[in-house]
């Protein structure tokens, strides 16, 4: 079977397995008192639907306009298809800030800095039509590679001839980083062909692979630096100048996660540039398939730009507040966005294979306070990995790779389901609740709303293989305007059992809310806003454990 078809079989039959994954069981109607009268306001299918088609990340057809901006340019349309597959996996991005320098990378063909106005003016359109329409932004693509092909003179039929053409339309100046991007991804991409679907099933995008070959220089072989051996047996080392010796003493023990705000060897090449200023432990592609060791785990790579707040992080290890969250901790790059609708399951499966290899060999614990966010510890500027990097997995896949039962234990439901394993942990939340981050949330931020008399509760819901005896604890942010006295719902195989907890103080941690029977199958917490008015409940996550 062809690589493409195999690529749309494989999707198709995880389209069809979203549906058949565990059901939740016929669950007895609660009584109409409130708060207890309270249920979803839609079906579990209904929330599994939304989810799955929430993380899709090409909602609309778009091999027609391919086609448009390659015709109207002259330029190859499986170039333009194998371009923005490798740059955004064909999804309209809207790119931050990653490192110092570096511009932000907009659209389907990641274009940034002086390619989004070069581009916009060859094209005749705006930057700010660059920056959010699809079609402006592979015209404003496809009219720069035409300009190069022009300045260049090589034949247009020649496909092969084009990588001169692509590494010029990239910000990769570290030769073996082009020579890797050319070789190992678009021209990778060229051969062996690429699709996504629609959330409605449809095909998106198609790039039927074909027998093709750069002509561009092939990676160097590095054989000083195979001797070398990586700390993460593994990865690649490409060493990187921008880094230097810990702190005498220190004990290593964060790991923060990262997104490149670009491709992979785009990312790295930047890493390895002495002008750059800045760098990461490791760097781990889309596909999960190559990891890059930058920097010894020995020595102090430069990838936060803050010092350590505690309030920040639960309040956990306070004792590191105004240290340079650079001293104690290890940085991973991921090929990729913050912004971006999900993450390929090969890349995570991979990160969390090196956390777990990092975290035995500093010695880091296996939560999500130590294994943390970029954008979580430096907040006004940072906002990576971004609200749909898929943290309880993550952190249960790392737990599982280390042998401490992350597959098998505690489930973790967080209020945004980006964070969830679907398998076995889902929240409803109605529309009228809104979404906040203040400090010391759980994930991603949370949700809150007014207390008032109306039946709109948030629902975690969480999936037991057996039956089996649990207890739940619940997380929040606290806060003088919560309420002293939120109703949490359990369900449980006798029935219901209502806990009031007082939000208003013990924040930022977990807090038990009792041990209960159920039964197989889906069960549920609800956190009810049917409480003396006048406050706000917030809905964090809760913890089964």
């Amino acid at each position: 079977m062809h690589v493409l078809s195999k690529t749309f079989a494989a999707t198709a039959a995880a389209l069809a397995l979203s549906a058949c994954g565990p059901q939740p069981q016929q669950e007895t109607p609660p009584p109409e008192a409130p708060p207890a009268a309270e249920a979803p306001a839609q079906t579990a299918e209904d929330i599994a639907a939304e989810a799955h088609d929430a993380a899709r990340r090409t909602p609309e057809e778009l091999d027609a306009l391919f086609a448009q901006a390659a015709r109207e340019f002259d330029v190859p349309v499986s170039l333009l298809k194998a371009i923005s597959y490798v740059e955004t996996r064909f999804e309209h991005i809207q790119g931050e800030e990653e490192f110092e320098g570096r511009p932000a990378a907009f659209g389907l063909m990641a274009l940034r800095g002086d390619k989004l106005t070069d581009g916009a003016a060859l094209a005749g359109v705006s930057v700010a039509a660059v920056r959010d329409e699809p079609l402006a932004n592979l015209r404003a693509g496809a009219a720069l590679l035409s300009k190069y092909a022009t300045e260049e003179g090589f034949d247009r039929k020649d496909l092969g001839a084009w990588a001169t053409a692509v590494v010029k339309l990239s910000d990769i100046t570290d030769a073996e980083a082009q020579a890797s991007y050319i070789h190992n991804e678009v021209y990778s991409a060229l051969r062996e062909g690429a699709g996504a679907f629609t959330p409605r099933g449809k095909v998106a995008v198609s790039l039927e692979g074909s027998k093709v070959e750069a002509k561009f220089a092939l990676p160097k072989l590095q054989a000083g630096l195979a001797a070398l051996a990586p700390d993460y047996a593994p990865a690649i080392w490409r060493p990187s100048p921008n880094y230097n010796a810990r702190p005498s003493g220190t004990n290593v023990s964060m790991i923060i996660i990262h997104t490149c705000e670009g491709g992979y060897s785009g990312c790295w090449g930047w890493l390895t540039n002495s002008a750059a200023g800045v760098s990461a432990h490791y760097v781990v592609n889309e596909s999960g398939s190559e990891v890059s060791q930058l920097v010894r785990e020995s020595d102090r790579a430069w990838h936060v730009g803050a010092s350590y707040s505690c309030s920040l992080n639960g309040n956990v290890d306070c004792g590191l507040n105004g240290t340079s969250v650079n001293h104690f901790s290890v940085g991973i790059e991921h090929g990729g966005y913050a912004s971006q609708a999900s993450f390929p399951a090969g890349q995570i499966d991979t990160s969390a294979k090196l956390s777990c290899d990092i975290s035995k060999g500093q010695g880091i614990t296996r939560d999500s306070y130590h294994i943390v966010a970029h954008g979580r510890l430096q907040p006004s500027s940072r906002t990576d990995p971004g609200p749909n990097w898929p943290w309880s997995s993550y952190i249960s896949k790392i737990k599982s790779y280390c042998g401490d039962g992350g597959s098998t234990g505690t489930i973790v439901v967080d209020s945004h389901n980006a964070n969830n394993d679907s398998a076995k942990a889902r929240t409803d939340v109605p529309a009228s609740w809104a979404s906040g981050t203040s400090a010391g949330y759980y994930g991603s931020g949370y949700y809150y709303a007014s207390t008032q008399p109306i039946s709109e509760p948030v629902v975690f819901n969480f999936y037991m293989p057996a039956a089996g005896t649990r207890t739940i604890d619940a997380w929040w942010v606290s806060g003088t305007n919560r309420s002293p006295s939120a109703p949490f719902i359990i369900t449980h195989s006798g029935g219901n059992s209502t806990v009031t907890v007082n939000q208003q103080a013990n924040g930022s941690t977990w807090n038990a809310l009792g041990t209960y029977s159920f039964p197989a199958g889906w069960n549920k917490v609800q956190l009810s806003r049917w409480a003396t008015e006048g406050y706000v409940v917030m809905a964090d996550a809760i913890r089964v454990r």
